[in-house]
């Protein structure tokens, strides 16, 4: 689940929807959790509980309450039982197994139980204070993932970090939980080197939320735009128009946290994929162009994945690196239509991710878009990760990945 700064909370607060007996089993049942389904053991939860869910993806610390997991290696996945009628995806555990309460609370004219932690601190469902993967220790499963999605240091983190001793106190941490806040102190207490390799504040990361995540959004009926997901790295390519007369544009090339701001800066992968990426795709000679062609424009952004060889398990069957557009963003504009997307960068030769449906209309149920988005890639023919949406505007996007990519891939 994302929070509100577009981050991936690998652990939150949840409230149990319904469970649904399985078939032959004598111990356990399913818990759903919006889109998701967890085996857990029957008569552990019931309709309206409280519980703490852990998404796939996820590694949780190699300490009590854990070790039941030591024989997964403390890894959360994707899991296939009763000969592969039953599929589990995730962990779900109660407010007791960390020794924690739990309470009820009107919420909204309705009766909610939420959980309290081992501080006294309230976690309600449906907010901010839900998200627990800092405070219990929870990381990526893929060591890679921890490293390419590694939060990414700002200017005012890297002020803060400068005057760790002056900023423990309690008026600058008030202050640094203000935008105006952080702001005033940084011109007072910045330096020119904090901005260099900050991420901009008006390039948007790239994450796509999980249809199992807001499974409400499969009441909206008008069509969607289907495109192929790319199991790749995220990059970004960005120019920013100089504000002053004869004053140069900043070029960027990112990949999901990271700015490459010089030449040499380290890379996760053997080779910089990212600046080889830009160089293939004449990424800076593109987006100056097209910001002669929009002068509204005060930035113009692409962004997509770079694929192939040695960036993922599923290398599309390519012995180099390729990149696929997904967003074109421009500051006048916001986000394009998709299909305008790729009409219009086919006329600079930059390839975009492949169009499945342009006039999708979503189904009733999860399940139901989980099996559609199980299929062949338009790329190689071999197994396709899932699909994203977008609607026709372009203001909304989520993802479905396909549950038999996960059970072949992320295991």
């Amino acid at each position: 689940m994302l929070n509100k700064d577009g981050k991936r909370e690998l652990v939150y607060v949840t409230t149990v929807d319904k469970i649904l007996p399985i078939e032959g089993a004598d111990r356990v049942e399913q818990a759903v959790v919006g889109g998701w389904h967890i085996m857990v053991r029957k008569g552990q939860f019931e309709p309206g509980s409280a519980a703490i869910y852990f998404e796939i993806d996820s590694k949780v610390p190699e300490t009590e309450p854990f070790k039941f997991l030591e024989a997964k290696h403390y890894k959360i996945k994707t899991q296939k039982y009763f000969k592969g009628k039953v599929i589990s995806q995730g962990l779900l555990m109660a407010a007791e197994d960390f020794g924690w309460t739990t309470q009820v609370e009107p919420l909204g004219g309705v009766r909610t139980e939420v959980i309290i932690d081992d501080k006294g601190k309230a976690h309600y469902p449906d907010d901010e204070s839900r998200f627990l993967t800092e405070k219990l220790g929870v990381t990526y499963a893929v060591d890679e993932d921890n490293i390419r999605k590694a939060a990414s240091a700002d200017k005012y983190k890297k002020m803060t970090q400068r005057n760790g001793k002056l900023f423990s106190h309690q008026p600058f941490r008030w202050l640094m939980k203000r935008d105006w806040g952080k702001k005033l102190l940084f011109l007072f207490f910045g330096k020119k080197k904090d901005k260099r390799g900050t991420w901009p504040a008006w390039i948007k990361k790239t994450d796509e939320e999980r249809v199992q995540n807001m499974p409400w959004i499969l009441e909206n009926k008008e069509p969607w735009i289907a495109t192929e997901k790319i199991d790749g790295t995220s990059t970004t390519f960005a120019i920013k128009r100089g504000k002053k007369p004869f004053e140069k544009n900043e070029f960027y090339i990112c990949s999901r946290n990271v700015v490459f701001d010089t030449p040499g800066k380290g890379c996760y992968y053997d080779t910089n994929v990212y600046t080889e990426m830009a160089e293939k795709y004449n990424m800076k000679e593109v987006l100056t162009t097209l910001l002669d062609i929009f002068p509204c424009a005060d930035y113009i952004i692409i962004q997509g994945e770079t694929y192939g060889t040695g960036i993922q398990k599923r290398d599309y069957s390519k012995k180099d690196h390729d990149f696929m557009a997904f967003n074109l963003i421009m500051s006048h504009t916001g986000r394009w239509n998709t299909v305008d997307m790729e009409e219009f960068l086919k006329k600079y030769n930059i390839p975009c991710v492949p169009i499945i449906d342009n006039n999708f209309i979503l189904p009733d149920t999860v399940d139901e878009l989980l099996s559609y988005a199980t299929g062949n890639s338009v790329v190689d023919g071999k197994m396709r990760e899932g699909i994203v949406f977008r609607s026709l505007d372009g203001s909304q996007s989520f993802k479905a990945v396909s549950n038999e990519f996960l059970l072949k891939y992320h295991q």
